[in-house]
């Protein structure tokens, strides 16, 4: 029996479609079509019901999809204990938030290159909502998000939460400590609408007696640096994307006696019985955002 036919009916059946499956595996969707065609012929039954355009399985295609998975797991682990690799790069579709981007992981994909030097990245930058379907749909391997969709296929993982600061125009503001009410009277600019740095700083406000703030919502980072740097309101952003940035301009994180909540990032991946690497890579990932918040609290002080 051939694993690549197999394969190609398990990702049909995981992600319940065959253009997707196709897209995930790099090949056109005549050849996925093929591939289990000619599984449906060694088999001698039909698993998928092709009479609805609706993609679905037939009672022999659920049968055969829980014995996929295991025969995809048992080639994963011959392949672990007999040292062999598969041919060509190892690839791996990674989708972040912004936040994470500008803290962590350029210097944790370097230590994946170091590991693993035929890795192979395709790196997506996006909103959490977008990179939620993208794993969903599976268009991504692995996605670091603040939120978590409810795809059951879909593994999540709590990592080490991104602590949230005030940052203004050094020139304008000094040491000191200031209250939320200050800080608003310069206009307040946060992530996009609706997301969790907007929600949380919302409820802040409400908490703290702000009546009415004015606030920005921006989806880049870099866009909302830009606007501080030119005098245009204080931002809140991740003190791990800033804590660099404020050595080369003109930003100082403010001390403020209310507290932003922090950021919660989630790292999701779809599980795949025959490669284990999704899993590896979130493990030093892990291990490599606790270490680096350790690193940042320490240079600080």
């Amino acid at each position: 029996m051939n694993l690549r036919f197999v394969e190609a009916f398990h990702w049909a059946a995981s992600l319940k479609s065959i253009t997707r499956a196709a897209e995930k595996l790099h090949i056109t969707q005549s050849t996925m079509s093929s591939r289990i065609a000619s599984l449906e012929e060694e088999l001698g039954v039909v698993l998928l019901d092709r009479r609805e355009k609706q993609f679905r399985l037939t009672v022999a295609g659920q049968r055969f999809q829980r014995l996929a998975v295991k025969l995809l797991d048992m080639q994963r682990q011959i392949r672990q204990e007999l040292g062999g690799h598969s041919a060509g790069p190892l690839a791996l579709r990674i989708g972040s938030i912004e936040s994470v981007v500008h803290s962590w992981l350029p210097a944790w994909l370097q230590e994946i290159r170091c590991r693993y030097p035929d890795f192979a990245l395709e790196l997506t930058v996006e909103t959490s909502p977008v990179l939620t379907e993208q794993i969903r749909r599976g268009a991504q391997d692995l996605v670091f998000t603040s939120t978590v969709g409810s795809d059951t296929a879909v593994r999540s993982r709590l990592m080490t939460p991104m602590e949230m600061v005030f940052v203004g125009h050094r020139e304008r503001f000094g040491t000191r400590s200031h209250t939320l009410e200050e800080l608003a009277a310069h206009d307040l600019i946060t992530f996009q609408r609706g997301s969790q740095p907007h929600q949380g700083l919302l409820q802040l406000c409400q908490e703290w007696g702000v009546a009415n703030p004015r606030i920005h919502a921006i989806s880049s980072i870099s866009a909302m640096v830009q606007l501080v740097e030119g005098g245009f309101g204080v931002a809140t952003l991740p003190r791990a994307s800033v804590r660099q940035l404020t050595r080369r301009l003109p930003l100082r994180i403010l001390r403020c006696q209310a507290q932003l909540p922090a950021l919660q990032i989630h790292a999701s991946y779809r599980e795949d019985p025959s490669s284990s690497l999704a899993e590896l890579v979130l493990d030093s990932a892990l291990e490599h955002a606790r270490r680096a918040q350790i690193k940042g609290r320490t240079a600080e002080k």
